[in-house]
């Protein structure tokens, strides 16, 4: 019940509204011209100060960008009420066409993310680049198990990056490096006096490019080092053609399965990373590899996929709903009410994507889960497999459950199995005391 005092508040706020006038709409030909001098401004730029001072440009042309309302931005005035329906009509087709018109704020936008990437690209090189790039070197030898044949090339590489560096730097560094773990000290040695010495990205770009492009000479002689532990494998990969599609540039990445891998993905060619995914044991190429099949989710990754799912892992269970075998099924109702929220979720969602009625009743099941969260992904998912015999649990979710996420859900559910008694059951809930279930409730009795 409301007292006195709030309907006055109510009335000023309404008349406030009322009066208030629409902005001014701002010129885009201005934006235009300043990103324009901007982009001058990067091709000129030759120091790190040139580059400074556009990025200052950059940021105050995103400031005004963001308090600039456009005049496609601005809505028109409410039609008056006693306008006939044929002004509205008309009307409503206007405004659907001025709807289409172009927003100059996002081509500005787009330029500004450009002229970004640009300033960024046209920065450095920095001797924290060489120093990294050491440090990844020195990390390399250390943690890998060399055969006879890649100590030896280890030692060579090494003493050829030693040699390098110090010409460039105009000293002499000391190496009679044996061993891989001799050759690892050796290079940290290095990697410290480059730190130690001062060279300005402007002054010293030269020296500094000229260190870091040996820098990654020595990462790709190290990467062509044989180590015991993938002797076996690259020769097998080798022999399959694996790392033809790599060229002169890709095989100084480290490793070059990674590189070979994201060619491969941007080919649409699976069957190499499919390969490489039954030969390659390290975390590392695992992870990278299901990043690579997950969009595209190829059939015939059922098999080492549904092996990682067995695992518990997200991921794995993700690709297995994108690939909608049928096969999945089971695995994945064995991951509902675990304890594990965020695994339950996940199932539940690619239990929904494959779609199989099959798994309507474990599905169901879980509309009685403690978690909102889980009992919300089973409402959506039962939706997504459109079996009739849900409309009944999720109709009493609807009546019955305290959360109006999950009652939503249930309600969006219904409006995807669509058949009229579903329909009907949701739009029951057309003046539903929550918004949200008010919307699907709307949609299903065609309001």
């Amino acid at each position: 019940m409301s007292n006195g005092d709030e309907e006055p508040d109510a009335e000023k706020t309404e008349a406030a509204e009322g009066s208030s006038e629409p902005p001014e709409p701002a010129d885009p030909e201005p934006f235009a011209e300043r990103l324009d001098d901007a982009a001058d401004a990067v091709d000129r730029a030759e120091t790190e100060d040139d580059l400074d001072r556009v990025e200052t440009t950059l940021d105050e042309i995103e400031a005004d960008l963001e308090d600039a309302v456009f005049a496609v931005e601005i809505e028109d005035e409410p039609e008056e009420a006693e306008e006939d329906e044929a002004d509205e009509a008309e009307e409503d087709e206007d405004e659907a066409e001025e709807s289409e018109e172009a927003n100059p704020r996002d081509e500005f936008e787009d330029r500004l993310d450009d002229l970004r990437a640009d300033v960024e690209d046209q920065r450095g090189p920095y001797r924290q680049d060489v120093t990294d790039a050491l440090d990844d070197a020195v990390s390399t030898i250390e943690d890998s198990e060399w055969t006879k044949e890649g100590a030896n090339s280890v030692v060579d590489a090494v003493g050829k990056y030693v040699e390098r560096a110090g010409d460039t730097l105009e000293e002499t560094f000391a190496y009679d490096a044996e061993t891989p773990a001799d050759a690892a000290m050796a290079l940290a040695s290095v990697k410290d006096a480059v730190n130690e010495t001062p060279l300005d990205p402007d002054d010293d770009a030269g020296t500094i490019d000229a260190l870091l492009v040996a820098a990654e000479n020595l990462s790709s002689d190290l990467d062509d080092a044989q180590v015991w532990s993938d002797l076996e494998v690259r020769e097998q990969l080798r022999r399959e053609g694996f790392y033809d599609v790599l060229d002169p540039e890709t095989r100084k990445d480290f490793p070059p399965e990674w590189s070979a891998i994201k060619l491969y993905e941007k080919a649409g060619e699976f069957e190499p990373i499919l390969s490489a995914m039954d030969k390659l044991d390290s975390d590392f190429m695992e992870d990278n590899i299901l990043d690579s099949i997950e969009h595209e989710a190829p059939t015939a990754a059922y098999e080492p996929v549904h092996a990682l799912a067995q695992r518990r892992n997200k991921q794995p269970v993700r690709i297995l709903g994108r690939i909608a075998d049928e096969r999945a099924c089971d695995t994945l109702a064995d991951f509902l009410g675990g304890g594990d929220v965020g695994l339950e979720q996940v199932s539940l969602r690619a239990l929904g994507a494959i779609g199989s009625e099959e798994s309507t009743e474990p599905v169901a099941q879980r509309l009685a889960a403690d978690d909102p969260s889980i009992r919300s992904a089973a409402a959506r998912a039962l939706g997504m497999i459109g079996d009739t015999r849900a409309i009944e649990p999720l109709g009493d979710v609807l009546d019955e459950d305290e959360d109006d996420s999950v009652r939503a859900s249930a309600a969006w559910a219904l409006n995807q199995i669509g058949t009229q008694e579903a329909l009907e059951t949701a739009a029951k809930y057309a003046d539903d005391r929550s918004y949200i279930v008010q919307v699907e409730a709307e949609k299903a009795a065609g309001v």
